[in-house]
């Protein structure tokens, strides 16, 4: 579909004065460790198929066969076997650009057992893009079995490798696709550019399958918050002067000014450009009112079920269906159509003129021109169109520890902390380690256990810290039980460090050893006193007739101890009676007291008392 399609985008686009797009060719980093005189970091094209390692790397050792230098016969009868050998590194092969598609090297190549290939180029240009093969009928099954890597490489760097190798060397080449695509953050931001029309050969059906196959994983991303996905849709407008064409009419909506090409490039029978147009708009104006809706990734079971349910082989490819699916799913048809508006109108489409302008490239992306394209974080996916390739490429654009789980899967990536703990610390008897998978490889960083976070360098050592760290394996101190009793030198009100406890001495990490107080006379120093040491403690006693007062580590008899607590009890006795005398006496005088004053009030009410001082009267004049 692309040459089809891209030439009849160039042609209207060359009529109207615009075929100048901008395309970008996404590269990865090649470095060549050996030889000396070839050490170096190298630029290299990532082909448009096979499984480019995102995220990740590669290395082995260049091999240029003194046949077949172009790559474009079968390798089953090669001098030297492209197959990995137990214990060696893999092989990739250096193929001669010319005579057959790029795909046709890579396959033979991987039928040859290489891990990967890499095409000199045979001309001195700027690095272009290894794409598929251009015409629909040349296009062989093998396209979608294409699973190793590929890279173009310049003559310049093509001719020193086949230089050195004639001369004997070894020429170890690292393949890295680290930074082939970005990954600021936590959340990953990519577009499918695609397209409804289901009878353009192999590509839609390609296109298709992939929608179908990557529909779980997407569906999950989106929902859990991981991604942010959008449907796009490629379309070029028909120029003024061929409006009234037979061609723009039948390719074209809203007076062409959207337009995509006949579905079977014959405009006397079928579906026409107008009718995928026309679809396109309504996939798009669904994802619009289900991302309103809170819900996004419902566009991606519209997209499914409109392939299966509305094929055009079926002639089902048209609005009566579309509705029927969209009902189906619990979405507002009217909401749509409003969206779609009048197709025949002499107006813009808010919908298709975004896309349009959204097809020009900005900053590190170049104009999309081809169908399908998938932009990663703004950057153009190159590679196999298949889920677990893509869902490579999307894995590699989280910022590192960022992935969700599906990114680290046995499928997508290797868990680089089942060999060897990645290097990084690890307690293996609390099971407590500092390796930490990411989809890129592994990181050493002191954990987090049951809310207690471990500090250090993440290699050598990691401690806990915080006010439960004693919960985690004792928070790395000293901790013993002997003799039914047991001691520890974590202390829980302290956020950091290890203290041997009382009667004990030593770092509080690794060992803490008994004092032993009788032997140090820290302990039961009285002439009387009988000192035994215990683990962790000791043991103060007297002679027989002799009790041991540990307050003032001292030796009293019992008999002394038994009149010293008669007289006691006696005392107290005394003082009690003392006390209960005392404060009936004072009660008795206070109540006199109130009595007294109370008597007197109320007589003097009635009497002057002696105390009270005569009235004077007054004789009037």
């Amino acid at each position: 579909m692309r040459e089809k399609f891209g030439v009849l985008v160039c042609v209207l686009f060359v009529l109207c004065g615009s075929c100048l797009g901008r395309f970008l060719v996404e590269k990865n980093s090649l470095k060549v460790t050996s030889p000396d005189s070839l050490k170096g970091v190298y630029e290299s094209a990532i082909g448009n198929f096979g499984v480019p390692q995102y995220g990740g790397t590669m290395t082995g050792s260049v091999f240029y066969p003194k046949s077949n230098q172009n790559g474009c016969s079968s390798f089953e009868d090669v001098e030297t076997s492209l197959k990995k050998k137990p214990g060696g590194i893999p092989i990739f092969l250096l193929a001669d650009r010319g005579e057959c598609y790029f795909t046709a090297k890579a396959w033979n190549a991987q039928n040859g057992g290489a891990a990967a290939i890499l095409v000199a180029d045979d001309r001195n240009e700027p690095l272009i893009t290894m794409d598929n093969p251009e015409q629909e009928d040349a296009s062989p099954d093998y396209l979608q079995n294409i699973t190793i890597p590929s890279a173009l490489i310049s003559k310049d760097l093509g001719d020193k490798i086949k230089k050195e190798l004639a001369k004997g060397e070894m020429v170890s080449i690292n393949l890295d696709w680290r930074e082939a695509l970005p990954h600021p953050d936590e959340r990953v931001e990519y577009e499918f550019w695609t397209n409804s029309n289901d009878e353009c050969g192999p590509k839609c059906e390609s296109q298709l399958d992939f929608v179908r196959d990557f529909k779980g994983a997407a569906q999950i991303l989106e929902q859990k918050g991981y991604t942010q996905f959008i449907p796009r849709y490629i379309t070029w407008y028909c120029p003024d002067a061929f409006k009234s064409s037979k061609q723009c009419k039948s390719q074209c909506i809203n007076q062409g000014r959207y337009c995509a090409p006949d579905p079977e490039q014959d405009f006397s029978k079928g579906y026409d450009g107008k009718d995928v147009v026309e679809q396109n708009l309504r996939q798009a104006c669904f994802f619009k009112v289900a991302n309103e809706s809170g819900k996004p990734w419902q566009w991606w079971d519209y997209a499914t079920d409109f392939s299966i349910r509305c094929p055009m082989k079926e002639k089902k490819y048209n609005k009566e269906c579309a509705d029927q699916v969209i009902k189906s799913l619990g979405a507002d048809v009217k909401k749509i159509d409003e969206c779609i508006g009048d197709i025949e109108a002499d107006v813009d489409n808010p919908i298709l003129k975004a896309e349009q302008e959204a097809q020009i490239g900005k900053g590190s992306r170049g104009d999309v021109t081809i169908l399908p394209t998938l932009v990663v974080n703004n950057r153009q996916y190159r590679g196999k169109l298949e889920k677990g390739a893509v869902l490579k490429a999307i894995c590699s654009g989280f910022e590192e520890t960022t992935e969700p789980a599906i990114c680290l899967t046995q499928d997508i990536q290797t868990n680089e902390c089942l060999t060897n703990n990645g290097g990084c610390w690890q307690d293996t008897i609390s099971n407590i380690t500092a390796c930490r998978d990411t989809f890129r490889g592994r990181v050493c960083e002191c954990p987090v256990v049951q809310g207690v976070k471990f500090s250090g360098d993440g290699y050598t050592h990691c401690h806990a810290s915080g006010a439960l760290r004693c919960g985690i394996n004792n928070g790395g101190c000293w901790k013993e039980t002997k003799n039914g009793h047991t001691y520890s030198a974590c202390i829980d009100d302290h956020t950091k460090g290890c203290k041997c406890p009382p009667g004990f001495k030593g770092d509080g990490v690794n060992h803490c050893e008994d004092i032993d107080e009788c032997k140090d006379k820290l302990a039961c120093q009285c002439s009387d006193c009988k000192c035994k040491n215990t683990w962790g403690s000791y043991e103060c006693s007297c002679s027989s007739n002799q009790l041991y007062i540990h307050e003032h580590d001292t030796c009293i008899g019992k008999d002394s101890v038994t009149e010293y607590s008669w007289n006691f009890v006696w005392v107290i006795i005394l003082g009690l009676t003392v006390a209960g005398f005392t404060g009936y006496a004072l009660y008795k005088y206070r109540i006199r007291r109130y009595m007294d004053s109370e008597i007197r009030a109320i007589m003097a009410q009635y009497m002057p008392l002696d105390n009270q001082g005569e009235v004077p009267t007054h004789t009037p004049v």
